[in-house]
């Protein structure tokens, strides 16, 4: 498969980028594929930044590429992801708070969509409590806690025993992504489980709920 959207997105190219979409589309490619190679441009970002190639405002415009590539990949992705979403369950996801990254939380709430789950998307710099509240009146079986700098971590943590603290921790899964995330972190949060990516959110999700 040609890796020439994920040179593209790497490389900030906006128009195209989306030009290459829209080509493809019309060539009959597929739209998970072209989402893939869209995810890989972001991990090559992501690393540029880490190496101090990138900077923020190189963060956000690629993520500015990525919602418009999303947006034109969405219907032909909800065409080959057939799936009947009464048949999966809710998931609450948002960034914690002191963190207003949502690049990768905008990925993994769109891949959870369109993998059939009722997703409530908090949004950025979200409060414990706002979590909290959101588990209560949806009455989901899966938090989501995003982050991408370090400080995230103890937000995180804050949040999974505030969680605890009202009651609901036995009633949820907690999964944790953004940033450098491995087993030692997971740990320090009290979450279930961490996810690298969209796809291992998803992989989650399935294992928990069903899929």
């Amino acid at each position: 498969m040609s890796q020439e959207l994920t040179t593209l997105l790497s490389e900030l190219k906006e128009e195209e980028a989306l030009a290459f979409v829209e080509k493809s589309l019309e060539e009959g490619a597929k739209a998970s594929e072209l989402l893939e190679q869209a995810k890989e441009g972001m991990n090559v970002v992501g690393q540029r930044f880490a190496d101090q190639v990138y900077f923020i405002p190189d963060l956000i415009y690629s993520g500015e590429i990525l919602k418009q590539v999303v947006q034109r990949l969405e219907p032909h992705l909800k065409e080959e992801v057939s799936v009947e979403k009464e048949a999966r369950g809710k998931i609450v996801i948002g960034t914690v708070a002191g963190d207003i990254h949502d690049i990768g939380k905008d990925l993994v709430t769109f891949m959870l969509d369109v993998s059939g789950f009722e997703v409530t998307d908090l949004g950025i710099d979200v409060p414990v409590q706002k979590f909290v509240d959101a588990i209560q009146e949806t009455g989901c079986q899966v938090v989501a806690l995003s982050g991408f700098l370090t400080l995230a971590f103890d937000s995180m943590k804050e949040t999974v025993e505030a969680i605890k603290a009202a009651g609901l921790r036995d009633k949820v899964k907690i999964m944790i992504g953004g940033g450098q995330m491995d087993e030692q972190v997971c740990k320090f949060t009290g979450a279930d489980a961490y996810g690298l990516d969209a796809v291992a959110a998803v992989q989650l999700a399935n294992g928990w709920i069903g899929g």
